[in-house]
């Protein structure tokens, strides 16, 4: 039940990072802070479509 999602940085829009989730217990989008190592400092990754 639990998919692959892309996490993309809020700030230099590059895709850092893939995670997994279950889509039946959540919903909406993942939103977590990480280190981007493009914009060497932590930032909002938010999950894409």
């Amino acid at each position: 039940m639990r998919q692959r999602v892309i996490l993309v940085c809020s700030e230099c829009l590059s895709r850092n990072y893939t995670t997994a989730k279950n889509k039946l217990n959540t919903t909406e989008r993942m939103e977590i802070k990480k280190f981007c190592p493009r914009c060497n400092k932590h930032t909002i990754h938010k999950e894409t479509k």
